[in-house]
Parts: structure tokens; sequence; C-alpha cells
């Protein structure tokens, strides 16, 4: 595979920062503002993706159903309109992946996004001491008017003003979640990145200082969670891909057996386990939001409401499906159930094997177990475990948080599933040398 121009590179920077800080921009420059970025920055991976000839045929299979199945479901949605804008948006994120997964080798796509992660995650610090240091009080999004409100709930500010307090911090991205989970995912690869000998070492380890620190002033339970399952997930395969034969396969089984365990003895321990994290035993909401979201879904179980990824406030049923403390939430606060109420059981079929598929050579590449059969010597690396080690984050996130469907999560998604899948050009010209 050729490797990416100056511009291509800028682009896929500029890509990343749009689709991992939304809210950044959105809170910055308005919607409207953001909108133009996102159209600005969607034409011009077209036009790269036209420039460079891509196959679509490239893309997963299931990929290409699951796109296909959510715009077919306008015709039967209860919200056609949002349903065509959901599809639309859905459609950009793709383009957008696209590009990051055909135009870039696995080591660009790495390095673009470790690099994105540096500004966001080093601009957030330097964004809440400002705030705490000078301004010194809560700070709400611009271009926005909130003079109605009686009462301006804190969801709603860009910053509130913690740092000093020992409270959570929202960075940039106006959300201790998606920060903390912004961390994670940079601290995976500024990890691999250091493993593998790219960059300086003293740069890698501060990067990942900083990582940390956001991890700890954002103390998102769920992404705690995340951290723990992903460095589980990396201690089993460094185990594995140390043994071969009949020990690979023990080991593997092994791991399999605990895995199932740990899930069972989450649920049952539940309750003790929510409050080492410092969570109510009713997920902070969650159970009540995702019974409400179920009743719903079970009324069209089959094909669901129609698509629209984000909910969309204007439109029933979620312009007060689910409110709380004031604050109408947009989000089932679980992918899979947010699949199931806008496309059904067949929705949920579709995109279970199409992330089935994305972690199974996920799992391939990291455990190197089809080296023999396409990848050369250079490709053998500690990044090779990024795909899975970023799936695990995003699938553990996918449980509380509905973001696999929308911007960094589903694009992430749709680059891993490319750049793990046989159609890939890094892996036929492996299988070339």
């Amino acid at each position: 595979m050729r490797a990416a121009t100056s511009y291509q590179r800028a682009l896929a920077m500029l890509c990343f920062a749009v689709l991992a800080a939304g809210d950044f921009w959105r809170y910055l420059l308005s919607w409207w503002g953001w909108g133009a970025l996102a159209v600005i920055v969607v034409a011009l991976a077209v036009v790269e993706l036209v420039r460079a000839r891509v196959d679509v045929r490239r893309l997963p299979f299931f990929l290409l159903l699951f796109l296909a199945f959510a715009a077919a479901s306008i015709a039967w949605s209860a919200y056609p309109g949002a349903s065509a804008l959901g599809v639309s948006l859905t459609l950009a994120t793709t383009a957008i992946a696209a590009l990051l997964a055909t135009c870039l080798s696995w080591e660009e796509v790495l390095e673009t996004f470790s690099d994105t992660m540096r500004w966001t995650l080093g601009l957030s610090l330097l964004f809440e001491f400002i705030v705490a240091a000078f301004i010194r009080r809560p700070v709400l999004p611009l271009w926005v008017d909130y003079s109605d409100l009686e009462k301006i709930p804190m969801a709603y500010y860009w910053s509130r003003n913690l740092l000093f307090e020992g409270g959570r911090i929202q960075g940039i991205v106006g959300n201790a979640n998606i920060l903390g989970m912004l961390a994670l995912l940079g601290l995976i690869v500024f990890a691999l990145r250091l493993a593998a000998r790219k960059g300086s070492p003293v740069w890698g380890w501060f990067w990942i200082a900083v990582a940390v620190a956001n991890l700890a002033l954002t103390r998102s339970s769920t992404v705690m969670v995340a951290l723990v399952v992903v460095a589980l997930a990396a201690l089993f395969l460094w185990i594995v891909r140390r043994t071969t034969g009949a020990a690979r396969v023990a080991v593997f089984a092994s791991g399999v057996a605990l895995a199932v365990a740990g899930v069972v003895t989450a649920v049952l321990a539940r309750e003790p386990l929510l409050g080492l994290l410092g969570r109510s035993p009713d997920l902070t909401n969650r159970l009540d939001i995702w019974e409400k979201v179920a009743a719903l879904a079970v009324q069209r179980p089959a094909v669901g409401w129609g698509w629209v990824s984000y909910w969309v406030p204007w439109v029933e049923p979620f312009d007060d499906l689910i409110v709380i403390k004031g604050v109408t939430y947009l989000q089932a606060h679980n992918a899979w159930l947010d699949v199931f109420l806008q496309l059904g059981g067949v929705g949920v079929a579709i995109f279970a094997l199409f992330v089935l598929g994305a972690l199974m050579r996920s799992w391939g590449m990291a455990a190197e177990i089809t080296r023999i059969r396409w990848a050369p010597a250079e490709l053998r690396t500690p990044e090779n475990a990024a795909p899975l080690l970023l799936l695990v984050a995003l699938l553990v996130q996918s449980l509380a948080e509905s973001r696999l469907l929308i911007e960094i999560g589903f694009a992430l998604l749709v680059v891993i599933a490319v750049k793990t899948g046989w159609s890939d050009p890094e892996r036929a010209e492996g299988v070339e040398a």
C-alpha cells in the first residue's frame, strides 16, 4: 500500500478531530458551524475516495447490509424525515471511516489518531485549568441561549469549573464520560506505539501520563470498567501469543471460561460492585431508561421504529421519552438496545454479525493466528493488538452508552472492520510478499 500524502494525513487528523470532539465544535461554533465543518470534511473525504478509486466491495458485507437496512427503514419509519437525516449522518460517518481505512496504512491510522488524541487530551486539561484559574465559574457553550430556563441543568455546561474542587472534569468535549473514553482509547494507542518503539520514549511516557490524568479526573465508571477489561484482554493476549499448538488451545479455552465466569459474577454481585465504583444500584438512572426504551421497542420488535442513530429531540417519541431532572436524554445508553429500538431484531442480528466479524478478525490479527497466510514480518508488531483492544473498549462502552453508533465510535468500528478484513490492500500486499 502506498504511503499517504501529507494532505491525506492532515485530512485524517481533521476527520478524527471532528469525529472525536463533536461537542467541542458544536459548543464552539454552534450546531450550524459544526454542520458546515462536517459537510466540508465529508466532501473532502468523498473527493479523496473518488481520486483513490476505492472499491466499495472492500467494505465488509455485513456493514453494507446494515447500511442498506438502515436506509430501507425510512420506508416504514415513524419519523421518515428524521430517519433520512440519521441515515445521511451514518453514511457520512462511514465515508470518512472508509477514507481512513483505505487511503492510510494501519500505522498511519494509529499515528494520526494518536496525534489527534494528544491535542484533544492536552487541550482538555489546559481548558479546565484556564476555567478554574482565571474564569472561576462554570462555562456554558457559546451561541446558545438558555434565558428561557428558570434553572440551567449542570449537564448543559461546557465546563463545571470543578478542577480545583476535586470534581469530574469534562474537557473541551464537554462531557466527562466522552473525555474518559477518549483518554482510554488514547492510552491504548500511546502504550502500543511506545511498545513498538515509535517516536520518542520520553514523549511517549508523557502522553501516557496525560491520558492517565484525564482518566483519573473524569472518574467515569463505564470507562474504569472498560479499562479493567482492556487490561485483562491485553494480559490474555500476551499469554496466548507466547503459546502454540495444544497449549494455545488450552489457554484460549481457559480464557473464555474465565470471561463467562466474570460476567456471571458481575451480574450477581452488581450492587456491591457498583458501590465500589461510586454508582447507585440503578446504574445512574440507566435501568429506568432501559425499561422505557425496551417497552417502546417491543411494540415494533421485528424491524423497529426506523433508523435515526442519535435521537433527535424535535420528533416523537424522542422529544419526551427520557427526561430526568429537566434534561432530555437522546440515547438509550446501550447501543444494542438502541439498535433494537430503531431496527428491531433483524437490525440487531445484522449489526451483531458485523461486530462479531470485526472482533474475530481483530483477535486473529492480534494473536497472529493469520500471520503465516498474509502478514510479512514488519507488520507483526505490538500495534497489531490495537484493533482488538480498541474494539474491546468500545464494546464495553456500548453496554452503558450508545456512542458505538455515532461519530468516533462507529467510525473506529468501520476502520477496524475494514483494516482487519481479507480485502484490505495491506493484506493483499502481504500475500504477494
